[in-house]
């Protein structure tokens, strides 16, 4: 590497300056699209380099955040309110660099510049010159952007952003779901279409294919499902020998070409309703496991949310040696699972949902799942049952609160309280439960008649005697439960009655 003097240029340059730890950096003026205060929320991604702070939207992009003092030394300090972000945009790619403070405009002639040049083999640096100032008493080291956009395979977006722009075309419209969950300080989600049901942590069975990943097995509907551990297959955290599960962690159920998996996470939080086109391009970060994902999906209400494709999650070594790992040991269960083979009947798929007690509902019935925010505006008027408007993206939804409808005390902490969006027409109308619990795959074989002693009519306190059908849910001891299957049109019909504006 060796240092020339760029006299040969023939114009003078703009620059913007940074200070950073002491030291001057300099950016070209027509690389920078601006200058923005560290963010609020910035989500931190997982298999990342040390350097990346995270990433966060400005104007419906997701821009990586680079801790240019990382870059230059691992033990730099990590990121601060105080910070300033300048956003690089260079060849279509967006980047954030993070200073402790901007400086200002330079106006550089050609014999105050000086360039670097990199040898063949050397490694090429982020920095491409120098700047010298004052007389050369004040030196300003110039950043390549070119070097700084590919970073570590950060973020090379192009190829993604187009894949996805030409997806949101195919798409364009088409409404999708998906389920949020937390893992360590970021959301993430799967398409619906990927999970076959939410559970809670059951007591896990040893495996003699236990590893860093794999906690241990279930047994989920006379299959052995492996246990994986979302936090350690994402480096957010090591994985203790012993582990104790709180009450909010869940298993996802998922389904990866022809292999059942379940991971482990902190919670399950929402319902998301999204559009292709609202999927933004994230950085491909690592190569480890880059594949998986697919973009972020920005909501004003629920923050930035990690959208996987969980087909990329592993290889197919991995998935194939987990299958018939699992399949060649435990053969018995394998047989449980032939004779309760699911084509005996179609299959549907539930969200169950606390009031007091448990019920379940279609999960087509549910257009996205909410948190109860402090957002409803109650006009005069209304009657107690109605919580309140809710402007949702501006959309206003009608919430009503499910324990005044049924005359049931209020709860003294809705801290697990959730908001069901549901539709009727062009409606929005929100139901609000005590706790969003499961999600679940039933066969239409285990959906009954409701028996009678529960049906009664107009019984306050109890919503189960407006409801014509059980689903019973197989298992052993208290898994073995049946729950009373909640009709929204029924419920609205019931509203529009009391309530005429619902009718028009």
């Amino acid at each position: 590497m060796h240092a020339t003097n760029n006299c040969a240029a023939a114009a003078t340059e703009l620059f913007g300056s940074f200070a950073l730890e002491g030291d001057q950096f300099a950016l070209p003026a027509l690389c920078i699209r601006e200058v923005v205060n560290y963010p609020a929320r910035v989500s931190v991604l997982p298999l990342s380099p040390p350097f990346l702070e995270g990433v966060f939207t400005l104007r419906g992009v997701v821009i990586p955040v680079v801790n240019l003092g990382r870059v230059f030394r691992p033990g730099a300090r990590a990121a601060e309110a105080s910070d300033k972000i300048a956003i690089l945009d260079f060849q279509g790619v967006q980047v954030g660099l993070l200073f402790h403070a901007t400086g200002e405009i330079l106006r550089v002639r050609p014999e105050q510049r000086s360039t670097l040049s990199y040898a063949n083999g050397d490694v090429h640096g982020v920095v491409a010159g120098t700047i010298l100032l004052d007389d050369g008493a004040r030196l300003v080291q110039v950043l390549d952007p070119a070097a700084l956009v590919r970073i570590e395979n950060v973020p090379q977006v192009l190829a993604l952003q187009g894949a996805q722009r030409q997806t949101a075309r195919r798409n364009q419209g088409e409404r999708r779901q998906c389920v949020s969950f937390r893992v360590g300080a970021s959301s993430f989600a799967f398409e619906m279409g990927a999970i076959q049901e939410i559970i809670r942590v059951p007591e896990l069975q040893a495996s003699v294919l236990n590893s860093a990943l794999c906690l241990g097995r279930i047994n989920f509907r006379g299959s052995q499902v492996a246990v994986v551990d979302f936090a350690t297959l994402l480096s957010a955290a090591p994985a203790p020998a012993q582990r104790a599960f709180l009450p909010e962690q869940r298993i996802v159920i998922a389904r990866i070409d022809d292999a059942t998996i379940g991971f482990l996470v902190d919670s399950v939080d929402n319902i998301v309703n999204f559009y292709a086109e609202e999927v933004m391009a994230i950085p491909l970060l690592s190569k480890a496991r880059a594949g998986m994902f697919g973009g972020c999906i920005s909501k004003p209400e629920l923050g930035d949310i990690i959208f996987l494709n969980h087909r990329e999650i592993f290889s197919s070594n991995e998935i194939s040696d987990m299958r018939a790992g699992h399949a060649s040991l435990y053969p018995k269960d394998e047989a449980v699972k032939a004779e309760r083979d699911p084509r005996r009947g179609q299959r549907q798929v539930y969200i169950t949902f606390a009031l007091e007690h448990s019920y379940a509902m279609e999960i087509k019935q549910v257009r996205e799942i909410i948190d109860l925010s402090g957002d409803i505006t109650r006009p005069p008027g209304m009657p107690a049952f109605m919580r309140g408007m809710l402007n949702l993206r501006r959309q206003m939804v009608s919430v009503i609160d499910l324990r005044s409808l049924y005359h049931m005390a209020p709860l003294d902490d809705d801290g697990q309280s959730r908001i069901l969006i549901v539709e009727r027409g062009a409606d929005l109308y929100g139901l609000l439960v005590d706790a969003v619990e499961n999600i679940m795959t039933i066969s239409d074989n285990r959906r009954f008649a409701a028996p009678k002693i529960l049906r009664k009519p107009g019984a306050q306190g109890d919503p189960r005697g407006e409801m014509d059908e059980v689903i019973d849910i197989e298992g052993d001891g208290d898994s073995h439960k049946t729950l009373s299957v909640f009709e929204c049109g029924r419920l609205l019909e019931r509203l529009a009655r009391e309530l005429p504006v619902l009718a028009a």
